[in-house]
């Protein structure tokens, strides 16, 4: 008898090939057969009218704060994932000596904009070295699968302190004993080695990353760990990746392939389509794909299923966040707030302010009320120009502010807005799905667990599903075997963990049940529940009958079942025959 039998499910294996109507069989946490089973499991799941695929491996998470206290990982336990990455874009909390947690936590909060105070009671520091962290998350309970990458930033302070922090020149002692703690990081268990180097990843003190000015001999150095030991992945933010002129990402494109190519491992880089320069990304690709076909490097682009985007509302932010008549009442509760902001005079005043502070960022967050889209009940993320605020004022011959302002403190205040960032040029996602099409770009780019009072992009699982391979009205779909595909195997198999993303004898039995036809996003919430009382964004999903994570069921309809299989991930691994 088999442990867990999914039966008459429309099986999507996650290989790319065609689906077909099957059972799934599971025992001892890996599963047995696929097809016709005829034995019976000790627990039958009907998925009759379903689709089932393997779980979802989010590969850019910044969950290494959360880990420590949420055995859930929400929200992207919501959405199928069974298998996250974390310690992207050069930001973790090991190494670290214990003058310098404060200054970790600055720095994370500065850069993926997860509130210091939650984390300063939520992680209980029980590390100093980077295995030292892995042994402590090793040892806590929850319902997924991590691994995690050593963060450049934590390493370059630890050797250098201030000097790294403040980005000076590495000198060759200083080098050799960062490699000595990737190295060491490696042995222990590390998926690979992460930096950013874009100048809008900056600490809550305003300094950029530390690493973000790294020079080649430093870069090549600590990637060289990777070559001599033949595994991990080299993770990055290039410069030009967050907004700035994308000119400087084709320097960076030049040192990665040869890096790449010297050391013999992938390098997966963050892009977007930039409005600056929005048809700079397709060079970008061209140039990562000659690189891979004629120079033997391993470049993968890492792209976003859909925009990435700011969720306006009252609670996370809006264009009225700064003026000084708002800022006296932002305080107040929800409730209380809204009824405020209904008073005529008040309205008069904030929408005739300046602001009473200057956002450092705001070239990256311009008022365009073309780009502010009203969310309905069902999330939309792509949305038309008629669909825009600057629309709808324009219809009824408004002014847009005065739109945008009525339309925040409508009803309890809760209405909420996309704001595309980056990859929503052309108001369409044409481009996204061009760089879908493209063999070596992956899906990555989630930032599960950061950003979490001005993004909720953990859900871009479902909406890839729901989008991209059954609704999306204005232009060409994408296969539900592909879209399954590119979050499944793909992004496993970049990071070697080659026993899980598919639906295969031997593999890893993480597998999803899901109502495709009635799968549907819920809009974005805003929460406090965050240690400290912290505020985030969350946003969760309907059509998730099942969700299992080494043969045990860790959600039926979206409830957790109380199951914690989830172990830490140390190293790549493989099957026998885990191949497509």
């Amino acid at each position: 008898m088999y442990d867990v039998v999914v039966r008459s499910g429309t099986v999507v294996d996650g290989s790319g090939d065609a689906a077909r109507t099957g059972d799934v069989a599971i025992s001892d946490g890996r599963i047995v057969a696929v097809g016709r089973v005829s034995g019976r499991g000790k627990r039958e799941i009907d998925a009759d009218g379903c689709i089932v695929t393997p779980g979802f491996v989010d590969i850019h998470t910044h969950f290494d704060g959360q880990v420590t206290w949420d055995p859930l990982l929400t929200p992207s336990c919501w959405h199928g994932v069974t298998t996250v990455v974390m310690g992207n874009c050069g930001v973790g909390f090991a190494p670290v000596t214990e003058p310098n947690r404060e200054w970790l936590i600055g720095l994370m909060e500065g850069v993926e904009d997860i509130p210091g105070a939650s984390l300063s009671e939520g992680i209980r520091w029980a590390w100093e070295s980077f295995p030292e962290y892995l042994e402590a998350v090793a040892g806590l309970s929850r319902v997924m699968d991590v691994g995690a990458q050593v963060p450049h930033g934590a390493v370059r302070a630890y050797v250098m302190g201030e000097r790294g922090a403040a980005n000076e020149p590495a000198t060759p002692d200083d080098i050799a004993a960062m490699a000595a703690i990737v190295r060491e990081a490696m042995h222990a268990g590390a998926l690979g080695f992460s930096t950013s180097r874009t100048t809008t990843h900056l600490a809550i003190s305003g300094e950029p990353v530390p690493g973000t000015f790294a020079a080649e001999d430093e870069l090549f150095a600590l990637g060289g760990v990777l070559g001599e030991l033949g595994t991990g992945v080299f993770q990055l933010v290039p410069a030009g990746a967050g907004g700035e002129p994308m000119e400087d990402q084709f320097r960076e494109v030049k040192w990665m392939r040869r890096l790449s190519a010297q050391v013999g491992r992938p390098i997966t880089f963050g892009l977007f389509q930039n409005d600056h320069e929005p048809h700079l990304w397709r060079e970008i690709v061209a140039m990562a794909r000659r690189a891979n076909e004629e120079e033997g490097a391993r470049l993968y682009p890492q792209i976003a299923g859909r925009p990435f985007s700011v969720i306006v509302s009252l609670e996370s932010t809006h264009p009225f966040k700064r003026r000084p008549t708002y800022q006296e009442l932002a305080h107040l509760p929800l409730a209380e707030r809204v009824r405020r902001l209904r008073d005529p005079e008040i309205r008069r005043r904030i929408l005739t302010e300046d602001p009473a502070t200057v956002n450092p960022r705001a070239y990256l967050f311009p008022e365009d009320y073309e780009k502010y889209f009203p969310f309905g009940r069902q999330p939309n993320y792509e949305p038309g120009r008629e669909d825009s605020v600057a629309a709808l004022a324009a219809r009824a011959g408004r002014d847009c502010e005065e739109v945008m302002y009525d339309l925040l403190v409508a009803g309890d205040g809760t209405q909420t807005f996309l704001r595309p960032l980056l990859g929503y040029s052309e108001f369409s996602l044409d481009p996204i799905h061009q760089m879908l099409l493209e063999p070596h770009c992956v899906v990555g780019l989630s930032d599960a667990g950061a950003h979490c009072r001005l993004i909720c992009d953990a859900s871009t699982p479902t909406s890839q599903l729901t989008h991209w391979a059954r609704d999306r009205s204005r232009g060409e779909r994408l296969g539900l075997e592909f879209v399954v595909h590119k979050q499944t195997w793909q992004t496993a198999a970049l990071y070697g963990l080659r026993d899980r993303g598919l639906l295969r004898p031997g593999f890893k039995a993480d597998v999803n049940v899901i109502d495709f036809d009635n799968l549907a996003l819920r809009p974005p919430q805003f929460v406090h529940d965050l240690p400290a009382g912290g505020g985030r964004l969350i946003q969760r999903a309907d059509g998730y009958r099942a969700t299992l994570v080494s043969g045990e069921v860790t959600f039926v309809d979206g409830e957790h079942t109380g199951a914690c299989p989830g172990r830490l991930v140390r190293g790549a691994r493989d099957t026998v025959g885990a191949r497509p």
